[in-house]
């Protein structure tokens, strides 16, 4: 059998399952094309194999990840007798510090939002205006990239302050409600979009660039990185990767947190409220925020102090 018709097989299985298999799919193609797609799956080099998980820079969550993602095609190979023995090595290295978010403070954020109106040397495909209301939603609803540049006129309910997020990176559609400022600046890029003769329909987008096309991700990301770069906002933590405009939503999250124990709330109680909010599958993934910052555990710490020791507590 060749190598692309058993890795076909496997990722069938799998979405058979329910799965989206998404990423590990890819990394399952990406390997049938490094080795050949017609390369025989029985006696594959295992040097070529160690060579495609190694890759070519140093040692990152990604070896694990294509690891992983070969190792399950290989247990199901194993299982339908389709090879003999598996070409994985048989040590694995120990992972690398997981990834850490960076949270912008409230000062950066502002100079990232004055940044976003000049930074530009040239003119740019993307108006200065948009790239401002842009920020501004990633931070101020906490979405992710993607949503905020497919939203279409239509998800965008401004008389509700409502925006509809349509399927989603886990595949769900979730509605987001806006604060009154929020829904302003919307109204303003809106008013804006109106004056400049954008067409009106619904299925339109809502981000445009001045050509009148959907924004790039990329393109966004890359003046992003321009911004930050321009204001002066870095990691001087020796991190591995500079702050990131995905970031916004990280620091939307967690500054959330912090304002809940500020003002006393339940934070255990306001979690899955936040997690449907930001369109998390499981809370687990809302719950790593609670230990992201010194100032949420310092939060949490005084918290639990209060209610420990009341008798102690000058708060």
């Amino acid at each position: 059998m060749k190598l692309i018709n058993a890795i076909a097989r496997y990722i069938n299985y799998r979405q058979a399952l329910g799965e989206i298999f998404r990423t590990n799919g890819t990394i399952l193609k990406a390997f049938a094309k490094a080795l050949g797609l017609h390369q025989p799956l029985v006696n594959l080099p295992p040097t070529q194999v160690h060579r495609f998980i190694k890759g070519t820079g140093p040692l990152t969550a990604n070896w694990h990840a294509k690891y992983q993602a070969l190792r399950g095609f290989y247990l199901y190979a194993l299982s339908r007798g389709y090879v003999k023995t598996s070409p994985l090595p048989t040590t694995v290295p120990k992972r690398p510090p997981p990834f850490v978010p960076y949270i912008y403070s409230r000062q950066e954020l502002r100079a990232l939002i004055k940044g976003s109106l000049v930074y530009q040397k040239n003119r740019s495909r993307i108006d200065p205006h948009t790239v401002r209301t842009l920020l501004l939603l990633l931070y101020g609803a906490g979405l992710r990239v993607r949503e905020a540049i497919s939203l279409s006129l239509a998800d965008v309910d401004l008389p509700r302050s409502l925006l509809t997020i349509r399927q989603t990176k886990f595949r769900k559609t979730r509605l987001v409600p806006l604060s009154h400022s929020l829904t302003h600046i919307l109204k303003t890029h809106a008013a804006l979009r109106q004056r400049q003769s954008r067409s009106l329909n619904l299925d339109r987008p809502f981000f445009l660039n001045r050509d009148g096309k959907i924004l790039n991700q990329y393109t966004i990301e890359d003046i992003f990185r321009r911004i930050r770069e321009k204001v002066g906002v870095r990691r001087i933590d020796g991190a591995r990767y500079q702050p990131r405009l995905h970031d916004l939503r990280h620091s939307f999250a967690v500054h959330r947190l912090v304002a809940w124990y500020k003002q006393g709330a339940d934070v255990q109680k306001w979690l899955p409220v936040l997690s449907t909010y930001l369109g998390h599958t499981y809370l687990a993934a809302t719950s790593v925020y609670l230990t992201m910052t010194p100032t949420l555990l310092d939060q949490a710490s005084r918290r639990f102090q209060h209610y420990a020791f009341p008798e102690e507590s000058h708060d």
